[in-house]
């Protein structure tokens, strides 16, 4: 994982900032703050992540590809271009749907 944030003050084509790597989840943050963080991934066919629970509203949205969203055992089907907020507090997961990419942003604060 590449902890290293994009450049500031610079214009970036999302979805150019990430590569697909074969067999790979890939993983590169764009803000890391202590009330947040905004991450953008890439997922090679097959590739998703395990069923999970976090203390915070997570917004995603797929930026390329599409995916299936589990939250709280209710599927989502996302295309390129949607999006959709996973509460805090409820089991979700993310499965492959063949090659996609997704901006994953976290907000800490509030009501934890």
């Amino acid at each position: 994982m590449d902890t290293n944030e994009v450049e500031k003050s610079k214009a970036h084509i999302t979805v150019e900032i990430i590569e697909y790597l074969p067999s790979s989840v890939v993983i590169k943050t764009i803000l890391k703050k202590s009330t947040g963080n905004i991450s953008v991934m890439s997922f090679d066919s097959g590739e998703g992540l395990t069923e999970r629970t976090t203390p915070f509203d997570t917004f995603a949205q797929i930026i390329d590809g599409k995916a299936e969203i589990v939250i709280g055992g209710e599927s989502h089907f996302l295309n390129t271009g949607e999006s959709i907020v996973i509460p805090a507090h409820i089991s979700n997961l993310v499965r492959p749907n063949g090659r996609f990419k997704m901006i994953l942003t976290v907000i800490k604060g509030g009501y934890e």
